[in-house]
């Protein structure tokens, strides 16, 4: 099996580490991976500007890497499209922090998994708590066997999935939740300003939510889409038409 792993916190991140370990169980990995601190580029693309590939030499089991100094969803693209790489399987992070609730939107780590989507390509992203990322690669195990044995991906090519800090509870699929973080304005000068997130997480118990399931100790599993219309809103839309 030929496989994909990238992320958006760098390609010096430990938890990219963590995650080439376990993939490599897997197969034959390849990196490629943003050259410096890429978070929260969603799903951009650099479309105007040429951008640095550079071959590397990965500290940890001797598989073939690449840093790029562009976004996350550049790096998928770059090792899809510009290497010609068919791959079997796209892992992203591990992201030092959740992507849970609506901050899936903004996650870089995200992104790479849509964008391995668009290409019909089996795709999983891994978050975990901060600095929690050379403690998962046990529940990354957990995680893909659960996938694998309910056989998930007859369903759904891309998941998203997040490990507590300390796992208490089983595996369990799971919905986007509501807010989790947001961000306040701290201006620094005249011109500037300083963007810090703090938590509005209200904690619950409903263990259908990435947000409540990952707060309580569960490893949480979501499938993703692509796609973005509301086709609640659509069918009712064209049954208003008619």
């Amino acid at each position: 099996m030929k496989i994909l792993v990238t992320n958006d916190d760098g390609i010096d991140a430990i938890g990219l580490q963590t995650l080439v370990k376990f993939a490599k169980t897997l197969g034959d990995v390849t990196i490629c991976a943003p050259a410096v601190q890429q978070s929260a580029k969603s799903h951009a693309i650099n479309v105007h500007n040429p951008f640095e590939v550079t071959k590397v030499n990965y500290p940890v089991c001797k598989v073939t890497a690449y840093k790029v100094n562009s976004t996350p969803v550049d790096c998928v693209r770059y090792a899809m499209i510009g290497l010609g790489i068919k791959f079997d399987l796209v892992l992203s992070g591990v992201n030092n922090g959740y992507n849970i609730g609506e901050d899936i939107l903004y996650s870089g780590t995200v992104g790479c998994v849509f964008e391995a989507g668009l290409h019909d390509t089996r795709a999983i992203a891994f978050s975990t708590e901060h600095n929690n990322g050379e403690n998962v690669q046990q529940h990354i195990q957990t995680a893909y066997e659960f996938i694998t044995k309910n056989k998930l991906f007859d369903y759904c090519n891309v998941y998203n999935v997040n490990i507590p800090q300390n796992v208490t509870g089983s595996t369990v699929v799971t919905r986007q939740g509501g807010a989790y973080f947001t961000d306040e304005f701290i201006k620094t000068d005249e011109t500037h300003f300083d963007q810090r997130g703090y938590c509005v997480y209200s904690y619950g118990n409903d263990l259908t939510l990435d947000t409540d399931a990952t707060m309580n100790g569960y490893i949480s599993i979501t499938p993703l889409t692509c796609k973005r219309d509301d086709e609640q809103a659509y069918a009712k839309i064209k049954a208003t038409l008619r």
